[in-house]
């Protein structure tokens, strides 16, 4: 493989290091060579480090086009990587007579590029904001950034994600304080708290927040000394705030560094502030030296920092949380040395050198699959996945997510489109394509090129609460297979069908899919009733329990934003609106109270379809003459289900849940108002209290005692059979990607 990086030649910061680093990294696997358009220290470094570079800069536009164009011809480059907006123009013109694929890595977010200069931003920012729309593929630094790319409407599949990596095991040059007190003339105490922040004195860098935050700390604590270290156009009005607030005694600006590493290695505390940010190599300097870290939250810094556990998080330009925090770790050396090795211990682990040189193989590597795909005649989407998305429910989101990741276990290259009621946030959770499945003319453009139409999970075949519905995806079916697509429903649930014109369309239509996967078997019995046996039929399970919860420290940083003590113990419940809510909101009521008095549990109501069950959940704990805790945020897939894994035992109508609890191997208690929960709790032999109009304080306390009091069996038998439901759940995505590539499945 052969790769030309093309970038500016001016860069000093992060995408210096990135660069210089991966290249270097690169070049043991691959050919690579770097383009700088202009001479200098960038340069210069990358020929120390026996970097393949070459300085095109003849001071006319046209020759170094034609230059950069004979290097591709006559070198043999397969693949143009541009970094920054100069070298972004360049690329084109390469793609445009070489005709090779374009790569750009953002390592910034380019609006704000050019924010010290107006002249600048109109000019060279415009020009390179045009010049994005026509790269092929980009590379964000942080899954943060990619975020950013989807939302400004860059297309999901051609964008991946790359974190900047470090050299943990180079070693490290240490530096003692006594020599970075006298090379800058510091006058530094030994019992002084050093804060220290490296970084270009622009205004995207929010230095003026620690400016103000150090006010507020040295009037508490006149040990604690602030180093700055760079230089910038900023400088002056900075050194100005810093006199304003009367702090230059313990404020010190050092200009630009030779060597950050000695700002890191001398620091009590490293900090950042920055308004903006990908993913900074300062995070990381700190971390190879195990210094405890606060950071604005920005970009992809949350990836690395989990807020109280390995350092802190606080919002740009909240001077008063950073004085807070700066105040909290100078006080508590024992805090200080506890979190910077476990900051340590992450970025060793996750954001080293191999790790970021094998993730930007296997990018390349995929684009030169992709552009492969291109040239062959075929589908531009192998798989369009439709179902009840779009609709803020955390059942059918966990549902598409599942679906995708384990399509991609079997295929990463798979070209995926979603059919949601919201496209633009399918986007940003799933990082795919999506349009509006309202919108029939895309969604037929969309078919004329596709593979397989795939419903993803749910119980979509069913009239109980809408014809309309049933109507929607039966003709959705009829016009796919009309498109001559391979149709498949997707660990569905199916049932209940009450009128007999939908039951006959019902069969006309199903008995022309050719596969059907099914979560349980009540959805069994219901496609034996009403005659449908031409597709393949095969009972497997439902996607969502093979999603992984966020960690625990995750969680508990949940409730103290919801303002949930995280002791417990907790009992879960997840309630909805059905029929004769009133009287079973009094009996959920009870039984809450009922499980603090006898078990000191704390309720915790956890809303699954947001924010319609907030309503309901509010009506019962209004009827509670104990404290029940709500869950009042939207949380991610991920996060609801590590919110689930903290109870110890779980009570529920929705359900997914349900599933999440029993993936967790959580002891739980169905309360049915569709077929699909008592079909669940069937399939997994768990225990149900019935329909919830016919819901009873008496009979559902002695099932509480009965589940709790064999908590740990359950809990025992779950776990066990969870191991098998989630391979039979992986089964649906072998079984779509067999039909993708025009294999059946027996």
């Amino acid at each position: 493989m052969k790769v030309l990086h093309l970038i500016g030649g001016g860069d000093v910061g992060g995408a210096k290091v990135h660069v210089l680093s991966l290249v270097k990294e690169l070049s043991k696997y691959i050919d690579v060579k770097i383009v700088s358009f202009r001479p200098g220290v960038f340069a210069d470094e990358a020929r120390e480090m026996g970097i393949n570079i070459e300085v095109v800069k003849t001071g006319n536009f046209i020759a170094d086009i034609k230059r950069v164009v004979s290097i591709i011809k006559q070198e043999g480059y397969q693949i143009v990587h541009s970094h920054g907006a100069k070298a972004n123009m360049f690329a084109l013109m390469a793609k445009r007579f070489a005709r090779l694929p374009t790569v750009t890595t953002v390592h910034s977010d380019y609006r704000l590029d050019y924010m010290h200069s107006t002249i600048k931003k109109l000019t060279f920012g415009s020009m390179n904001a045009i010049a994005l729309r026509f790269i092929d593929y980009y590379i964000g630094v942080s899954s943060n950034f990619k975020q950013m790319l989807i939302r400004r409407k860059f297309n999901p599949d051609k964008i991946f994600t790359l974190y900047n990596g470090m050299d943990f095991k180079k070693p490290l040059k240490h530096y003692s304080r006594e020599e970075f007190s006298r090379k800058y003339n510091l006058n530094l105490k030994d019992t002084d708290i050093v804060v220290g922040i490296a970084a270009r004195l622009y205004p995207v860098k929010g230095i003026s927040t620690l400016i103000k935050a150090a006010a507020i700390v040295v009037k508490k604590n006149p040990s604690v000394k602030f180093v700055i270290g760079g230089d910038g156009e900023e400088r002056k009005s900075l050194e100005h705030l810093a006199v304003k607030l009367g702090v230059t005694d313990n404020v010190f600006f050092l200009g630009w560094l030779n060597d950050p590493y000695e700002l890191a290695n001398s620091v009590d505390i490293s900090v950042l502030t920055s308004i903006s940010e990908s993913f900074p190599y300062s995070i990381l300097e700190g971390a190879r030296f195990g210094k405890a870290t606060i950071s604005s939250n920005v970009g992809g810094i949350p990836d690395l920092i989990e807020n109280g556990v390995n350092g802190y998080l606080f919002n740009p330009n909240d001077h008063e949380t950073l004085a807070e925090k700066i105040l909290e770790l100078a006080s508590d050396p024992e805090k200080r040395n506890r979190m910077g090795e476990k900051l340590y211990q992450k970025a060793s682990t996750l954001f080293s050198l191999e790790n970021m040189c094998k993730t930007q193989l296997d990018i390349y590597n995929s684009i030169l699959k992709a552009e492969a795909a291109k040239d062959k005649p075929g589908p531009n989407y192998d798989v369009i996945i439709s179902g009840y998305y779009g609709f803020n429910n955390i059942g059918d989101d966990a549902m598409l997510m599942a679906i995708i990741n384990n399509l991609r276990m079997y295929n990463e290259n798979l070209k995926i489109i979603v059919l949601s009621k919201n496209p633009m946030e399918t986007r940003l959770m799933y990082w795919v394509n999506s349009i509006s499945r309202v919108n029939l003319f895309h969604v037929f453009m969309a078919m004329r090129s596709a593979s397989l139409f795939i419903y993803g999970g749910g119980n979509i075949i069913q009239d109980n609460t809408s014809t309309r519905s049933l109507l929607y995806y039966l003709g959705t079916i009829w016009l796919a297979k009309m498109m001559k697509l391979k149709v498949m429903f997707y660990a569905n649930g199916i049932g209940p069908l009450i009128k007999n014109t939908n039951k006959n369309l019902t069969r006309k239509i199903l008995n022309q899919v050719d596969v059907i996967t099914l979560r349980e078997k009540l959805s069994l019995h219901e496609l034996e009733s009403l005659n449908i046996d031409k597709p393949n039929i095969i009972l497997t399970a439902d996607p969502a329990l093979t999603v992984e919860p966020v960690p625990l420290s995750s969680v508990d940083e949940i409730f103290k934003k919801e303002g949930i003590d995280c002791q417990g113990p907790f009992i879960g419940f997840s309630v909805r609106k059905w029929q004769g809510y009133e009287r079973y909101e009094k009996v959920i009521a009870q039984v809450a109270d009922y499980v603090i008095e006898k078990y000191g549990l704390t309720p915790l109501f956890i809303p699954m379809h947001y924010p319609d069950d907030i309503y309901e959940i509010e009506r019962v704990v209004s009827l509670m003459k104990g404290k029940g805790y709500i869950i009042r945020n939207k949380y991610t897939v991920p996060q609801t289900l590590g919110i689930i894994s903290r109870v110890e035992m779980l009570i529920g109508m929705r359900l997914h849940a349900l599933i999440f609890a029993a993936s967790q191997g959580i002891p739980l208690i169905g309360l049915v108002y569709e077929p699909k929960i008592e079909g669940f709790l069937q399939y997994i032999g768990q225990a149900s209290a019935g329909h919830v109009k016919d819901l009873e304080y008496d009979k559902l306390r002695v099932m509480i005692d009965q589940v709790w009091n064999n908590r740990m069996q359950i809990s025992d038998k779950l776990k066990n059979d969870i191991v098998e439901l989630k391979q039979k759940a992986l089964e649906n995505a072998e079984i779509a990607v067999n039909l993708v590539n025009g294999n059946t499945q027996s």
